[in-house]
């Protein structure tokens, strides 16, 4: 069994149990100890759950829990950019978007290199910093004003004035969590009304959310699911999760992430 496929046992067993111990994975597994606690490290890092003694379990954080960018960037990386990679391709040269702030959307600007001719919108300074470091002359970049926030986001009054006064073709939202109940949400009140007038702006809405942002609510919401034209998300997604949003988004994009191995020491 490749690593990719013992991460993807061990992730199962988590969502149905909410934790795992190391020596019932060596023994379901038919690795040895080193190799799961490995496995279980690489899944840490990547934010997909907790390392605890003997095993790990999920991740479950409180509805106002924000972790900083730097570490929420390096979580669920080859997920967030199999998705940004999906998304890109939805682009049409010559369109204006918006770009909400986020680690996935941060990924996503560096898919956009090769669409010629965009406006991009974003409140975004990490976004906007991607752009202007790519040169392109053909590319205009709008930065909101506001408040930033620790996650250099502009926030506030004059952020939401700024988006209110824009018609955009499409909005591509990174959010903190979905979930039937709730739809898309984020721990930041500050940041969530500004976000609202981004999807106002937009005449698409595109919702940026790897698997790992299922089943995660924050303590407001941005958006119903069924606001959502496009949802693109990851093959890490349970099946009674697809289900729910095929029945509740516009469409439903799995991107693939591409499989890498990992020889066992």
């Amino acid at each position: 069994m490749l690593a990719r496929q013992r991460q993807e046992v061990i992730l199962d067993e988590i969502r149905r149990t909410g934790a795992v111990q190391v020596h019932t994975l060596v023994t379901r597994l038919g690795v040895s100890d080193m190799t799961v606690r490995r496995d279980l490290d690489v899944l840490a890092k990547r934010g997909l759950l907790e390392k605890v003694h003997g095993g790990a379990t999920s991740v479950i954080g409180r509805s106002t829990d924000e972790p900083g960018f730097e570490a929420k960037s390096v979580r669920a990386l080859p997920e967030k950019e199999a998705v940004s990679a999906r998304a890109a391709g939805l682009i049409r040269p010559g369109t204006a978007i918006g770009l909400s702030a986020g680690t996935t959307t941060w990924t996503f600007a560096r898919f956009l290199a090769d669409i010629p001719d965009l406006t991009v919108v974003t409140n975004s300074i990490r976004v906007a910093d991607v752009l202007r470091h790519a040169g392109r002359s053909d590319r205009t970049v709008v930065l909101t004003g506001g408040v930033r926030t620790p996650s250099d986001a502009l926030v506030g009054p004059v952020a939401v004035q700024s988006l209110r006064s824009l018609h955009l073709d499409m909005v591509f939202l990174g959010v903190h969590g979905m979930s039937d109940s709730a739809g898309y949400t984020t721990p930041n009140l500050d940041e969530c009304e500004t976000d609202r007038a981004l999807v106002e702006a937009g005449g698409r809405l595109v919702v940026l959310a790897d698997h790992t942002k299922w089943g995660v609510v924050g303590i407001s919401t941005i958006a119903d699911l069924e606001e959502a034209d496009v949802l693109v998300t990851d093959e890490g997604l349970p099946d009674d999760a697809r289900e729910v949003l095929r029945e509740r988004v516009g469409e439903l994009v799995i991107a693939s992430v591409p499989a890498v191995a990992e020889a066992d020491q």
